[in-house]
């Protein structure tokens, strides 16, 4: 029988409640495993780090993901509150959300697509990988012995290809979608804590950030598009005006239309830990506007655009 210390047992004991008697004896093993074993954790891994690869019945490790009956949104609630728990208490909780591509191979695989692969690939080259496409929420918390924020994954979900679900006559959900729906379940789980989510630019979407912006106490940070149809706010109907009412108020310039002009406001400031690199002075500019676009609803967001005062001759924004 596995001995495990006291500290571990208090943790992972908050799991027992979610599975049988006999799979959670086989679950210990894999967890502890887990933690130990360098590398990739497969199965076979964990049980060679724990002496066990001479199991006569190791198959019953494997049954505990392949065939044992428990919920993973279940074990991911747990696992977030233990992480809510231990490094962010008190305070707003910072979300992030992405996706990644897990090479698999197999002929039981079936959402296996090539995608692009994230991390390999730059904006002049795209490097193209086959596998499953995951889409995972992590808190990203700062962790006092490292100096900087880590991302603690808690929740994925398996985000299929146009393609795969065409071929079964299944309603496609796209990123944005899968999004929305974990931001949902987030909020639920985490009532009366305020939630920021952090995204790249796949999620800046009005549908998107529309439905983020109905939840109480939930906002999302990504990066807009600089082509975006900006406006300003709505003004409000005189008593009496006539006909359909507007959706939002004038035209507003372009994102590179405001950094190229020199009579934008920009307000210096100093960002401790600038992408690992330190002290960074940058300056900012921002305002409130209405992104809208014909047939979808009209949200109103607050857009940030930095710059690097000491590049002014080759000005971006980031």
């Amino acid at each position: 029988m596995l001995t495990m210390p006291i500290t571990l047992t208090c943790w992972i004991v908050r799991f027992a409640p979610l599975l049988s008697k006999r799979v959670w004896e086989h679950t210990q093993v894999l967890l502890v495993g887990a933690l130990l074993t360098p590398g990739q954790r497969t199965v076979t891994a964990v049980l060679r780090v724990l002496g066990l690869e001479r199991e006569p019945q190791f198959q019953r490790y494997h049954r505990v993901l392949n065939r044992a009956r428990w919920s993973s949104l279940a074990v991911a609630r747990v696992l977030l509150g233990l992480v809510v728990e231990t490094f962010v208490a008190t305070g707003p909780m910072v979300i992030g959300i992405d996706e990644t591509v897990e090479r698999r191979r197999g002929t039981k695989i079936k959402a296996r697509r090539i995608y692009r692969d994230p991390v390999r690939s730059s904006r002049s080259h795209m490097v193209k990988a086959s596998g499953l496409r995951w889409l995972g929420a992590m808190v990203l918390a700062e962790i006092p012995w490292a100096g900087w924020a880590w991302a603690l994954p808690f929740l994925t979900a398996l985000c299929p290809s146009e393609r795969y679900h065409q071929q079964r006559g299944q309603h496609h959900k796209a990123l944005p979608e899968w999004a929305g729906q974990l931001i949902r379940l987030i909020r639920r789980w985490l009532p009366g804590r305020e939630v920021i989510v952090v995204a790249d630019s796949t999620y800046a979407v009005i549908e998107l950030l529309k439905q983020v912006s109905d939840m109480p106490a939930v906002s999302l940070i990504t990066r807009l598009r600089l082509d975006a149809a900006l406006y300003a706010p709505l003004v409000p109907r005189k008593p009496g005006q006539n006909g359909r009412p507007r959706k939002k108020g004038a035209r507003r310039p372009t994102l590179p239309n405001v950094l190229a002009d020199p009579r934008t406001p920009w307000t210096p400031i100093t960002v401790n830990n600038w992408y690992g690199g330190g002290r960074r002075a940058v300056e900012v500019c921002t305002d409130t506007a209405v992104w809208y676009h014909s047939g979808l609803p009209p949200v109103t967001v607050r857009w940030v655009l930095i710059r690097d005062p000491q590049d002014r001759l080759n000005h971006k924004p980031w």
